[in-house]
């Protein structure tokens, strides 16, 4: 199966959800919290990423293979891959950073 999404309809909306590496609860302050906040806000402004709702969560209880971080978003530019690919390095360099 593949790893990236696939968008068939470039100007509609999208409902994705990203996994962690290796599953790991990187999303334990709320100093990553902010990040992931400061990466939608760039890329809405930045990217033409319309984001109609979002959810960051550190972990779910109720499974080990959790997923942290869900969006229901569309662009402007008609390339969510593109801005996803943005989103993520963006995001990825500042939690490195």
């Amino acid at each position: 199966m593949t790893r990236k999404h696939k968008f068939h309809n470039k100007s509609a909306s999208y409902f994705v959800s990203f996994a962690r590496v290796y599953w790991l609860d990187i999303f334990i302050s709320q100093a990553y919290f902010s990040i992931l906040e400061e990466s939608v806000s760039y890329c809405s402004a930045e990217k033409g990423m319309e984001v109609f709702a979002f959810c960051f969560m550190p972990s779910h209880a109720c499974t080990e293979r959790s997923r942290s971080i869900y969006f229901v978003f569309r662009t402007y530019q008609e390339d969510p891959s593109g801005l996803l690919r943005n989103f993520k390095g963006y995001t990825a360099r500042k939690l490195i950073k």
